[in-house]
């Protein structure tokens, strides 16, 4: 038996028809007539399919309607959470904050929080909102506020043995013999009003706006490689000499290098520093070298040595000397000296016109021709010029000459000339000795890699402003960003390593469009990752990470 549609009338009506055989040959006799098609719905015909289904022993079946829910990002953090296990942090942090009274799993909410500075930073409580958007492999269902800042305090009461484990399992990135560290600082901007007992928050100079901010003070110690290996916090008015040999002391105790070349930028030197390296190399029976740049400002306390170096005025050049028993390496580009003499001059132009109108205006009111506005006054016009001058901090060079009855300023020559005389010099002072003048030029500016690595913490992973009022809190919230500097370094590298041309965030964009759809289909919850395009295998590969299944 079958089912037919016959049509009489204009209208189509479904039999159910019954063949049979005779001598005449086959022939077919309507069984049931079940009436016009478009009377017909499903749920009258329902009950004789669910019968029929009976009669022969089968179960009866009826399609559920399928529910979908919102698909969620993955391909992203199923990458990062590769590299976490793959690195080692995830054993690491584990065992760092083993505690038998946390009845949550805090190295699943660290990884929680490094991850989400990576895809889509955000506050704590924002991070909530973003975890309801991802499918984190081994994450828990259900994350409270309160779990998260007490996952944070436990970083910090087990700070030491997190920062000496995640260390242990960088270890390998590095040569135990000789490794070349670069170390500098930079500010985070933070908000807040109020005074807590041993507060890093203090006012002092912002690296990023050049005013005066309440800002912490973040260092970093990065591999030559480009690796970060550990990080610091310190007092936002901290003076950056201090904190130099307690970094290195920290080095030594935490890499077994024999041999270590610490290269940091022009505010870390001091020649107390110079003298304490000396003497923490002496301690630790280890070599423990140099590479320190020269503030400009200090280029005339050299004693005459860069005067006595000679350079090929056609090119850019490097000489040798020495300061007090060290090597002095000085690099000169006579482009960029040429730039800053005129950058120099231009301002001071731009300063003498701001005098002749102030000098103009001045002159006129005293010949009885006044304007509209303030009377002037030579006190007035010496406080307009001094602001102008120290805005563009030129006072070395023009001074105004607050003796005089009228209003006067006179231009340095002799400290202009003196001053383009250092103009496109690099000066770096070190005790390596086997290095060639030019691969310590060379050591030095790889430092802006330091500097790549702080625009990162601060425009990809968003670590300022900090709103965190806790001394630990704050620190906590550093080593959680530096992780993510971390993961997304060695991205980076992997990257590099394979030829890719993407960035680790563009990397991370294009990985997020893999979705993990779910569907409810009556009692029966489905999951499934969606098609992995092409793009998407070559960068799994390119990170050294399986396809996911």
């Amino acid at each position: 038996m079958y089912t037919r549609i016959t049509r009489s009338g204009g209208r189509s009506y479904l039999q159910i028809v019954e063949g049979f055989r005779t001598e005449a040959g086959v022939r077919q006799r309507v069984v049931a007539n079940l009436g016009r098609l478009d009377h017909l719905e499903g749920a009258k015909l329902d009950p004789l399919i669910h019968g029929l289904q009976r009669a022969l022993g089968r179960v009866p079946v009826s399609a559920p309607v399928p529910q979908y829910d919102t698909a969620l990002a993955f391909g992203d953090v199923y990458a990062l959470n590769e590299l976490w296990s793959s690195l080692g942090f995830g054993e690491a942090i584990k065992r760092a904050l083993r505690s038998s009274r946390r009845a949550f799993d805090a190295e699943a909410l660290v990884r929680a929080m490094v991850f989400n500075r990576l895809c889509a930073p955000e506050s704590k409580l924002g991070c909530l909102d973003w975890l309801e958007t991802v499918s984190i492999p081994g994450m828990p269902e259900a994350v409270t506020h309160d779990q998260l800042l007490r996952t944070m305090d436990a970083l910090m009461d087990h700070a030491d043995a997190v920062q000496a484990r995640v260390a242990a399992q960088l270890k390998p990135m590095l040569d135990q013999q000789l490794s070349v560290v670069f170390y500098d600082l930079t500010t985070i901007r933070i908000h807040g009003e109020g005074q807590v007992a041993e507060d890093v928050r203090a006012f002092g100079l912002n690296k990023q706006t050049g005013g005066i901010a309440r800002q912490f003070v973040l260092g970093v110690v990065q591999s030559a490689e480009g690796l970060p290996l550990m990080h610091t916090v310190h007092a936002g008015n901290v003076s950056e000499t201090t904190t130099l040999t307690a970094m290195l002391k920290t080095v030594l105790q935490r890499f077994a290098i024999e041999r270590v070349i610490v290269v940091a930028d022009r505010g870390l030197l001091s020649l107390d520093n110079v003298a304490e390296l000396t003497a923490l190399a002496t301690a630790t029976s280890r070599q423990l070298q140099f590479i320190l740049a020269v503030p400009a400002r200090r280029y005339r306390e050299l004693g005459g040595t860069l005067e006595g170096l000679t350079f090929d005025p056609a090119s850019a050049s490097i000489a040798e000397g020495q300061f007090a028993g060290h090597r002095l390496v000085v690099a000169h580009d006579p482009v960029r000296a040429a730039e800053q003499a005129a950058k120099r001059r231009r301002k001071i132009a731009e300063l003498e016109g701001i005098a002749a109108k102030l000098v103009s205006k001045l002159d006129a009111q005293d010949a009885g021709r006044t304007e509209r506005g303030r009377k002037a006054s030579d006190r007035g016009a010496y406080s307009r010029f001094q602001h102008a001058v120290a805005d563009a901090k030129l006072t070395r060079f023009v001074q105004a000459d607050y003796h005089a009855d009228r209003f006067s300023y006179a231009v340095n020559e002799t400290a202009i000339e003196e001053a383009e005389r250092f103009d496109g010099k690099l000066v770096v002072l070190t005790n390596v000795l086997d290095f060639s003048a030019e691969h310590i030029i060379e050591r030095y500016k790889s430092l802006a890699d330091i500097e790549r690595g702080f625009r990162v913490l601060k425009n990809d992973i968003d670590i300022a402003p900090v709103f965190h009022r806790l001394p630990d809190r704050i620190r906590a919230h550093a080593l959680i960003c530096f992780l993510a500097l971390v993961l997304y370094r060695v991205m980076r590298m992997r990257l590099k390593a394979s030829g890719s041309t993407h960035s680790p965030k563009t990397t991370l964009e294009l990985l997020r469009r893999l979705q993990k759809h779910r569907v409810q289909l009556g009692e029966q919850r489905l999951t499934g990752i969606g098609k992995t395009s092409s793009q998407q295998l070559e960068l799994f590969e390119a990170l050294g990470i399986n396809q996911p299944v």
